[in-house]
């Protein structure tokens, strides 16, 4: 059976209340579908009604035209202000069986309370509220996520997605703050270690950051080239030599006065911690290199240095007050087994190296890391014409 493509939608108001995190939970533990890419935008008030009227063209349903009026009304500005959406694409057999599947049905008539199983997405994040006057009449409806019935639909509604964001920046700045000097943006990485196999991690992760009440900007799907991960992690083999090289030259040194029986004297055991132990702390800083990217460094030749590596992580933005420090509260020590109770990193870390995400440690370090990773460059309107083609 051939690969396709689709997507979600998340809405607006199911972003601005910091739920994408459960929802994507469940689309990664519920399907065996790649998460290919991923984009934060505000749709314009054209966007919102040509995707309405693809909608309402579809078929004579009361679901798509709910569907319709809701995009129509709130996908698009209010008050001179766009909102954020999420776009998450979706590779592998049947992406849209399986995504229908994850999201669940609209219902479009009552539905007693206790009838309702939590199972699916909207059965758990949308609302469907009728009159109690009138059984026709809808007082309020929320959809939670947006996603194709058929491949066919699929593709045509990723042509307008692509035309629409074909060369806009990745990064979504729709809010005016009252004092713009306390407000700061970091970046966050979940980590490949939380790609290996489809599970609820990486949701969970972003579902326990929201705690901060920081708002997500920006949003991608990146692999590391060997390039980046060197220019990242570059500061951290300096740090690494200083503090591993004298305890490996130890270590060494004990070995090998057991080994051969006789003392080193103090100039060799200088040596050692020189040259072994700095060996070994270079090692280590290549394990980090390799794990973040897919990559050893030393293996691979000038021209494959830029190309992206063979492990993918998620890279956030997240912006708001204080947002370093409430980052890495929630984030918890780059020890996991040091960190805080009901930290990330205690909950999802294995060890120093493997511990589950990043975060900026300052303004410099967002800065910095921001340019490495090209946060305003995304992935997601490449995949789309690839998949088109």
């Amino acid at each position: 059976m051939s690969i396709g493509l689709s997507y979600i939608l998340v809405t607006p108001y199911t972003v601005a209340k910091s739920r994408t995190g459960g929802i994507l939970s469940r689309l990664l533990s519920r399907t065996d579908l790649e998460l290919a890419g991923a984009q934060m935008f505000a749709p314009d008030e054209n966007f919102a009604d040509t995707y309405a009227e693809s909608l309402r063209s579809r078929a004579p349903q009361n679901q798509l035209v709910l569907l319709a009026d809701y995009v129509k009304q709130y996908f698009g500005p209010s008050g001179g202000r766009p909102h954020r959406t999420l776009l998450l694409l979706f590779k592998g057999e049947n992406p849209c069986e399986k995504l229908l599947n994850a999201c669940g049905h609209l219902y479009t008539q009552h539905v007693e309370v206790d009838a309702i199983a939590g199972e699916t997405i909207r059965d758990t994040y949308s609302d469907l509220i009728f009159s109690a006057e009138d059984p026709e009449e809808v007082r309020y409806f929320e959809p939670a996520v947006l996603t194709p019935r058929s491949q066919d639909e699929a593709d045509n509604d990723l042509k307008l997605i692509a035309g629409f964001l074909d060369g806009r920046e990745n990064i979504v700045q729709n809010v005016v703050h009252p004092d713009p000097s306390k407000i700061e943006r970091t970046l966050v990485i979940i980590k490949p270690d939380n790609w290996t196999h489809n599970s609820s991690r990486p949701g969970t992760i972003i579902d326990m950051f929201s705690r901060t009440g920081l708002r997500i900007i920006g949003i991608k799907v990146h692999r590391f080239s060997l390039a980046e991960a060197l220019d990242f992690y570059g500061p951290v083999e300096a740090v690494l030599k200083e503090k591993l090289a004298p305890s490996f030259g130890k270590r060494a040194k004990v070995l090998l006065e057991r080994e051969f029986n006789f003392r080193l004297s103090d100039e060799l055991s200088r040596t050692i911690s020189s040259g072994f132990g700095a060996e070994c702390a270079k090692d280590q800083f290549h394990q980090i290199v390799e794990f973040m990217s897919g990559k050893r460094p030393g293996s691979y030749p000038d021209e494959e240095m830029s190309k992206p590596g063979n492990v993918k992580c998620m890279i956030l933005v997240y912006e708001g007050e204080n947002a370093v420090n409430k980052i890495r509260d929630v984030l918890g020590s780059t020890d996991p087994l040091k960190a805080t109770e009901g930290t990330v990193r205690r909950e999802f870390g294995s060890n120093v190296m493997v511990n589950t995400a990043h975060a900026s440690d300052s303004r410099e370090s967002y800065e910095r890391e921001q340019n490495i990773v090209r946060i305003n460059h995304n992935s997601v309107v490449s995949i789309i014409k690839e998949h088109l083609r």
